[in-house]
């Protein structure tokens, strides 16, 4: 019996080595399409999404994927759950299963007319972070000479870059919170109780895809994902007097809930180019522009930060490092249609970075604080500034 099991067992298996094979798709190693990623709430799910389409439609690439592998030409391979699992893996093969489920999308023109349920329109999904949440995320301070001489004539500001230009130094780099303080377009940045010298600041995010330590600024960029848009929303109340440290106060003056917008997707690195030749980044209150720069006005350029902040800490995938602000920020009293160089509740802020997207946020003032409170809490900005 055994004897006959196996002879029938070698006699499947040959006439399996002449038959004709199935035929499988190579992995695509291109997309005939780019897409944007992010995360979105579909059916009160967090959900990793394409963007395609001009920013009009939101694949989810998970259930796409798997509406693929019911064809017999597509091998089986997993699409990770969250975003900080699809960077892990985009590097290590993950991108060509997604290049190949675009090109299927593409190719059976699922992406116009009738499209299937897993297909949405982006109006109809509520825009989360793209990353919920990053270990860490890494600020550039006064990265920008525009910034480095708020409300500066021009010759002022032509004299302070020249000395800057020939003394750059280092970069400096401060860590801001994630979980609370990262939030996604549309949601609301909320200033804390008293606290009314808040300001706007737009920045290009980068988003890394690969761990490193010691990344020289010439292989800066094989360790980055791709890029998305944030905000470093800053308070300059500053510290009250007494007490340690009175006056400036970097925890304070970035570390409240709300103060890291991101998003509203990531564009990856593949579909941006150059960030140091394309960069162009717009802050709009209100309907008036109030910050517009391009990467020439940088200090120190994007492999310099990243340089930099791998020789003090390692980077993961899924770290955030932001490349700083220009000129036209609150601290420097800008003239809008308010009149006010600080944010006041109801305005709304809306950052742009051409290419990636936009941020879009209304301001609104905390008006109540609990009653039971000792006293120990951070006091209204009113208490002790004129």
């Amino acid at each position: 019996m055994i004897r006959k099991s196996l002879f029938t067992l070698t006699l499947v298996s040959a006439l399996a080595i002449f038959a004709k094979p199935v035929e499988v798709s190579a992995q695509a190693m291109e997309s005939v399409e780019p897409f944007k990623v992010g995360t979105f709430a579909i059916d009160g799910v967090p959900t990793v999404g394409l963007v395609v389409r001009d920013d009009s439609l939101i694949v989810d690439v998970a259930d796409a994927n798997r509406a693929m592998e019911l064809l017999p030409a597509y091998a089986k391979i997993s699409i990770p759950a969250d975003m900080l699992g699809f960077i892990e893996q985009y590097d290590y093969g993950l991108k060509y299963r997604v290049y190949e489920v675009m090109n299927w999308l593409v190719e059976e023109n699922l992406l116009s007319g009738n499209t299937p349920d897993y297909i949405h329109p982006v109006s109809s999904v509520d825009i989360m972070a793209p990353i919920l949440y990053p270990s860490k995320i890494m600020n550039a301070a006064v990265n920008f000479y525009t910034h480095a001489c708020e409300g500066c004539n021009d010759d002022e500001l032509a004299r302070r870059t020249a000395q800057r230009q020939e003394n750059r130094g280092v970069p400096y780099l401060f860590l801001k919170p994630t979980r609370g303080a990262v939030i996604g377009s549309g949601e609301d940045v909320i200033m804390p109780y008293g606290r009314d010298r808040i300001e706007y600041e737009v920045e290009m995010a980068i988003v890394f895809g690969r761990t490193g330590k010691y990344v020289s600024a010439d292989r800066a960029y094989d360790h980055v994902f791709g890029y998305m848009v944030a905000m470093d929303v800053s308070d300059r109340g500053g510290r009250p007097p007494g007490g340690y440290g009175s006056g400036s106060d970097w925890f304070v003056g970035k570390g409240h809930d709300t103060f890291a917008p991101h998003g509203p997707w990531i564009v990856p690195k593949e579909f941006y180019g150059d960030p140091m030749e394309r960069l162009h980044q717009i802050t709009v209150v209100d309907g008036v522009t109030v910050q517009e720069a391009r990467a020439g006005d940088m200090i120190h350029n994007i492999p310099e930060l990243i340089e930099y902040a791998s020789s003090l800490i390692s980077i993961f995938p899924g770290d955030v490092m932001q490349s700083g602000t220009s000129g036209g920020t609150g601290a420097g009293r800008v003239q809008r249609a308010t009149g006010s160089g600080y944010l006041i509740d109801g305005e709304t802020i809306s950052a742009t970075i051409e290419g990636i997207g936009t941020l879009t946020h209304t301001v609104r003032a905390e008006t109540s604080i609990p009653s039971d409170l000792s006293g120990a809490q951070l006091p209204p900005t009113s208490s002790y500034r004129d």
